[in-house]
């Protein structure tokens, strides 16, 4: 199987591109969850993110919103000691604020998943690059997407932290055309 280039590092990688990477997604707790692992690796690579995504699920409530709206303070810093994730101060604090954004996001939209697909008409947007140069850092639609979140008091939703987020959950499809993977989530 001709892989993206970027799955194919370790064995890790490979299942995530596999099975999960660009499979349109419409839990919201899935949806939580990549919103906070996708804040967490602004700056580092994916790989670390990866490596310590247990540690998130038991760090955040196994990315229950509502419970990690809840965190205190003091629950706040004792995960700054927490070596099972990022120790940034600005990202730990920022899944509060983000779990909750995303519960009031529900509460108007009725999902998180109906707010964010309705972007896209419910509709995965399927792009056609023949090279990973090929493929942006951000477009237009993180471009909208990253103003509104910001609007609602999201953290970490830079336009290039929200075209990772939209191609992790599927929103857009940019396996490589090369890749079988493609094929199969462009339907």
């Amino acid at each position: 199987m001709e892989r993206c280039p970027w799955s194919t590092a370790t064995p890790e990688y490979r299942a995530y591109h596999d099975y999960e990477w660009g499979v349109p997604q419409r839990d919201d707790r899935v949806l939580f969850e990549f919103l906070v692992l996708e804040g967490a690796q602004a700056g580092l690579s994916w790989r670390t993110i990866l490596e310590k995504r247990d540690g998130y699920r038991r760090a955040f409530a196994d990315f229950d919103p509502a419970s990690v709206a809840r965190y205190s303070d003091a629950k706040l810093e004792k995960l700054m000691l927490d070596p099972g994730i990022v120790r940034n101060r600005l990202k730990v604090w920022s899944a509060r604020t983000n779990a909750r954004a995303f519960l009031q996001v529900q509460a108007e939209f009725g999902s998180f998943a109906d707010y964010l697909w309705g972007f896209v008409d419910g509709e995965p947007v399927v792009n056609r690059f023949r090279s990973m140069k090929d493929v942006p850092a951000k477009t237009e639609l993180s471009d909208r997407i990253s103003k509104d979140l910001l609007r609602r008091g999201f953290k970490f939703v830079g336009s290039t932290i929200v075209y990772s987020y939209l191609q992790a959950m599927g929103v857009v499809n940019d396996h490589l055309v090369s890749c079988p993977r493609h094929r199969e989530l462009a339907g």
